[in-house]
């Protein structure tokens, strides 16, 4: 459940453990990644934790889930397996997300993943556009979401 995780800032010693969380979540929910992929994209968390917001789900020390934001957009969030669908990227998007007035939070969602595309649509982001690449360049399509309160 996550009430018994609380949500603070991310340290250099959590970096293992997000990188844990990060690579389980991706294999679980991107079936459409070949392995090559998954380590081309791994090679980009060490510049998350550089120059992102990020934080993290703590139960004792476990790290559940992370978050990374900048400038009231949604980099990533990824939740460990076993934990989804049991409210923590809600509670991760509302730390981040909170009271905030603004209506101008964005992500970028994979299109080949339903399930995040659904978590965000449920949350109240809309999507606003589309992109036959990702930021890479490469061939996955990514659906532009906006969030509308």
């Amino acid at each position: 459940m996550s009430s018994a995780f609380i949500v603070r800032p991310a340290t250099a010693a959590d970096h293992a453990r997000i990188a844990v969380v990060w690579e389980d979540a991706v294999r679980a929910t991107h079936d459409f990644l070949a392995e090559e992929d998954i380590l081309f994209f791994r090679g980009f968390l060490p510049e998350i934790f550089g120059r992102l917001d990020v934080r993290v789900a703590d139960r004792g020390g476990d790290i559940g889930g992370f978050v990374a934001t900048a400038e009231r957009h949604v980099e990533a969030l990824f939740v460990a397996p076993a934990l989804h669908g049991q409210g923590l990227g809600r509670k991760l998007l509302d730390h981040v997300i909170g009271d905030d007035p603004s209506t101008a939070w964005t992500v970028d969602v994979n299109e080949q993943n339903p399930g995040a595309t659904r978590f965000y649509e449920r949350y109240g982001f809309v999507q606003v556009g589309r992109s036959e690449l990702d930021a890479s360049g490469r061939p996955f399509p990514l659906l532009h979401l906006a969030l509308r309160r």
